[in-house]
């Protein structure tokens, strides 16, 4: 799918979490300025929630109180082959919520993820999303 601005990726993400179930992980792949921390606020907004939603780069993680909660991840800042479990990533925690994962690739282990979602920059509006 193209998008031609960030309003079509917000409002596409903001139907497919319609789609997602508590103990679903989103993982979104893309380079910096892809347009993933656009993708979450449109996931956010599309599970109810109505607060701001910002990278977590520094802290890591930034939970929102939601229903289902909302645990949304920024690995960013860590080196490769990073533990689930060091960065806070509790699968049993997590199964209450609904996870969305940024910098993906920077985990040692995928296997829990049930979306991952691929952000590829066509042009300085334009993005192509893979859905898999």
């Amino acid at each position: 799918m193209i998008f031609k601005s960030e309003e079509e990726t917000y409002c596409w993400a903001k139907e497919f979490a319609r789609t997602l179930k508590p103990g679903d992980m989103v993982a979104m792949y893309g380079n910096l300025g892809a347009g993933k921390t656009v993708m979450s606020r449109g996931i956010c907004a599309g599970l109810g929630f109505t607060g701001t939603v910002c990278s977590p780069t520094y802290t890591i993680l930034h939970e929102y109180p939601n229903d289902p909660p909302i645990f949304h991840f920024d690995l960013y800042r860590l080196e490769g082959g990073a533990d689930i479990n060091e960065v806070g990533m509790d699968p049993d925690y997590l199964s209450s919520g609904i996870s969305l994962i940024e910098w993906p690739e920077r985990l040692d282990d995928t296997s829990g993820i049930t979306h991952t979602v691929k952000i590829k920059i066509l042009s300085e509006t334009e993005r192509e999303i893979t859905l898999e």
